[in-house]
Parts: structure tokens; sequence; C-alpha cells
């Protein structure tokens, strides 16, 4: 079976059967879950600080609250992104690939997740030196003066574990290459 979209998805959620199992996408589903996580502590915090700034209430938001809610989202975004991935549920756009072999399209495919993973472990060495440059000035938010290098740490492994996950799928596209 295919490692690509569409027909071959498997019931649970559009993704390939395939593409579910393997240790780094058991992996990247914790990943997932523990992003989801703080995606819904962070809506909790917004609603207890929209709640406390209405009239009813009248008192202060949460201090600090955009700071939290920045470096939560980024912190989540990234740990959605190796589920993705792994699924193969990025969004692909075949026009003009419709027509070739399932063979040279799992090729195609398995080239741009190579792609993509380096992209992706650029990103990491980027963060990582944004990182270190934050820990070492000591960098902190205005309100709270939380220090910003760990949720940048966080996105930089968080990136490093994405290329790998793209590494992954790509080899398994390359080595099914369209077979059904």
């Amino acid at each position: 079976m295919p490692l690509t979209g569409g027909d071959d998805a498997s019931p649970t959620g559009g993704a390939p059967a395939e593409a579910e199992h393997g240790a780094p996408a058991r992996i990247a589903g914790a990943v997932a879950i523990g992003g989801g996580l703080l995606s819904l502590a962070i809506a909790l915090v917004v609603v207890v600080s929209v709640t406390l700034r209405s009239p009813l209430v009248g008192a202060a938001g949460v201090p600090g609250d955009f700071e939290l809610v920045q470096m939560a989202t980024a912190v989540s975004i990234f740990a959605f992104l190796p589920l993705t991935q792994a699924r193969r549920a990025n969004i692909v756009v075949d026009t003009f690939t419709l027509r070739l072999s399932a063979r040279v399209r799992a090729r195609i495919d398995a080239f741009w997740d190579v792609v993509y993973a380096a992209v992706a472990a650029l990103i990491a060495t980027s963060l990582i030196g944004g990182a270190r440059d934050a820990s070492a000035s000591g960098t902190n938010t205005m309100v709270l003066a939380l220090p910003i290098s760990p949720a940048i740490a966080a996105c930089a492994m968080l990136a490093a574990f994405l290329a790998a996950v793209a590494a992954w799928t790509g080899l398994r596209v390359w080595r099914a290459g369209g077979a059904a």
C-alpha cells in the first residue's frame, strides 16, 4: 500500500495505515498530545484572563497572559508538526503528478520529505543558536520576567524531531516505491 494520502487512507483519520506504525510515529503522537494539553492550558489562561477583565468581575486579567500565550503557542505548534508528517497529512498539491506512475510519485514524495527534513534541521539549528543567545543575554519577558530561552530550546528540540520524522517518512516512502 502506498504511503501517500487519498484512497489509501486509514479509516481513523485520513492517514495511511502504515504511517501510524513505528517508534517515530508513536513518539510523535505522544508529543502531539503534550502539545494539545499545552494548548488547552493556554486556552484556560486566556478564558480566565478575559473573565477577570469583564465588567462583571472588574479585576485585572492574568498578568503576562500574552507572554504565556506567545511562548506556549509556538511550542504547541512545533509539537503538532511531527505527527502531521508521520501521518503524511500535510497539504499536497499533485496537479502535475497525477498522471505519473505510483513509483515516480513515491520518489517525488520521498524527495520532498527529505527537503522538508533539511529545512526543519536548518530551523532547529537556528533555534538552538537563538536559545543560546537568549540565555547568554538573559533575555526575559517584559511583564513576568520569564526567561525565553527554554521556550526557544523546546521549539528547537521539536524542530529537530520533525527533521528526524520527515527523514523517516521519506525513507519509508522511498522503500515502498508506490508498491501496492
